[in-house]
C-alpha cells in the first residue's frame, strides 16, 4: 500500500525525506505544492527534481477521501459526506460568514473581509453516546487516520478555492464534527501540527479549536502536546444532569473538568474557554439552572456559547422557546459572563450542530440494542 502524504507532518516528512537521501527543505516544498495549492500530481511539483518526484510518486500518493455527496444549502453552508471505507462515511461542514466586498467582514489580524469555518470530524460514529447528538445516536466503528483527518481541509480548501475564488477559504478549523477528538488523541494532534504549520495551512492558534465531551486526562495531555482554543461540550449545570446528557461525566464529573480547564488556560491560545450549552426546551434551560450555571463555572475564565438545539429522528429532545433561550442569556450577562447564542446554519441539509450522523457501521451495538429495547 502507498504512503499517503497526507498524513505526514513536518517532521515525519522530513524523517521521510532523509531516509530517501534528501534535504530536509524537500519536504517543506511539496508541502507547500501538496496542502497550499491542493497538488496530487508529483509531476505538477516543479521545482522538486525529477528524480526525487519519481521515486516520490511510485511510493507514495497524496489522496483525500471520496466524495460520496455535496450539498449546498441556501445560507452558503457546504456539507461533504466523504467515504472512508467498510460502508463507512463521515461528514464535514463549512460555514462562509462574512463578505469579501462587506468592511463588517474585516479579519482585524489578517486584514481578510471573509471568515470560512470548516468543521471537521475525527471519528466515523462516536463511542461517547450523548443523548442529544445524532452522531452518537450512530454507534462508533473507527478512530480517522491523520490523512483522513487532513484530507477533509485539504478537498475542501482545494474545492473552495476554485469556487469562491479565494487563496484561502478555510480560515478557521473547528474539530467539532463527528466523533470524540481526544479519544482520537495522536491522530488528532498530529493532524492539528499540518494544520497549524506555515508550510501547510498556517492556521493560528487562536483559529483552531478542539471540541470536547470532557476526557479529562487527555486535556491535560493536549495541554502540552498542540495547545489550541479549547471548547467544552458542557449543557448541565449539574453532575446529576450531565450524566443523563453526557454519559462521560460519570468518569469525569464536573468539579474535575473545570479543574483541567483551569490548567488548561495556563498554555492556551486564549484567555478563557468556551462551554457549549445545547438549549432542550424543559431540560437544562430555566432560569434557576442559569443561576446553577453562573455558581458552577465561576472558578473558570470563560465564554458561553448557548446552541439552539437541532432536531433529528427519534431525538426524544424539543428546542427550548426563543424567550426561554433569552432568559437564560439574560441571567448569564447579569452575572457578568460573556454568553451569546449561536444562529443555526446547515439545519435544512442536517450540517448544523449535533445533526452530523454520517454513516457508520457500528461496532457497539448501540443501535442494535436500541431497536430490540423499543420492541420489548
Amino acid at each position: 500500500m502507498s504512503l499517503n502524504l497526507l498524513g505526514l507532518n513536518r517532521s515525519q516528512f522530513e524523517a521521510l525525506c532523509a531516509d530517501m537521501g534528501e534535504k530536509p527543505f524537500r519536504a517543506r516544498q511539496m508541502m507547500r505544492w501538496m496542502h497550499q495549492s491542493g497538488v496530487s500530481d508529483f509531476n505538477a511539483m516543479t521545482d522538486v527534481s525529477r528524480g526525487f518526484r519519481e521515486r516520490m510518486g511510485a511510493s507514495a500518493v497524496v489522496s483525500a477521501p471520496q466524495v460520496l455527496r455535496d450539498t449546498t444549502a441556501p445560507d452558503g453552508t457546504r456539507k461533504w459526506l466523504f467515504d472512508v471505507g467498510t460502508g463507512n462515511a463521515i461528514e464535514s461542514v463549512y460555514i462562509p460568514e462574512g463578505d469579501l466586498e462587506d468592511d463588517s467582514a474585516a479579519d482585524e489580524s489578517t486584514g481578510r473581509r471573509y471568515r470560512g469555518t470548516l468543521c471537521v470530524s475525527s471519528q466515523a460514529g462516536c463511542a461517547l453516546e450523548c443523548s442529544f447528538c445524532s452522531t452518537g445516536r450512530q454507534g462508533f466503528n473507527r478512530n480517522l487516520t491523520v490523512a483522513e483527518i487532513v484530507g477533509q481541509l485539504w478537498h475542501a480548501s482545494r474545492s473552495l478555492s476554485t469556487g469562491l475564488g479565494i487563496e484561502r477559504p478555510v480560515t478557521n478549523v473547528v474539530m467539532m464534527g463527528m466523533g470524540e477528538p481526544l479519544a482520537n488523541f495522536d491522530n488528532v494532534v498530529t493532524a492539528m501540527q499540518l494544520m497549524l504549520d506555515d508550510h501547510a495551512y498556517g492556521i493560528s492558534r487562536r483559529r483552531l479549536t478542539l471540541s470536547t465531551s470532557g476526557l479529562v486526562p487527555a486535556i491535560d495531555r493536549l495541554r502540552e502536546a498542540c495547545p489550541v482554543a479549547l471548547a467544552v461540550s458542557l449543557h448541565a449545570p449539574n453532575d446529576e444532569l450531565r450524566n443523563q446528557l453526557v454519559p462521560i461525566n460519570r468518569k469525569y464529573p464536573i468539579r474535575e473538568l473545570l479543574a483541567a480547564c483551569v490548567r488548561y488556560i495556563e498554555k492556551a491560545p486564549r484567555d478563557f474557554v468556551t462551554f457549549e450549552y445545547v438549549m432542550l426546551e424543559g431540560v437544562n434551560d430555566s432560569v434557576e439552572q442559569a443561576r446553577e450555571l453562573v455558581r458552577t463555572v465561576k472558578p473558570v475564565p470563560c465564554k458561553i456559547n448557548l446552541i439552539p438545539f437541532n432536531p433529528f429522528p427519534d431525538s426524544g429532545y424539543g428546542r427550548s422557546a426563543g424567550p426561554a433561550v433569552s432568559a437564560f442569556r439574560d441571567v448569564l450577562l447579569q452575572a457578568g459572563l460573556t454568553a451569546t447564542v449561536r444562529r443555526t446554519r446547515g439545519d435544512s441539509i442536517a450540517a448544523a450542530c449535533g445533526q452530523l450522523a454520517g454513516r457508520v457501521q457500528d461496532k457497539t451495538r448501540r443501535v442494535m440494542r436500541r431497536m430490540e429495547e423499543k420492541r420489548a
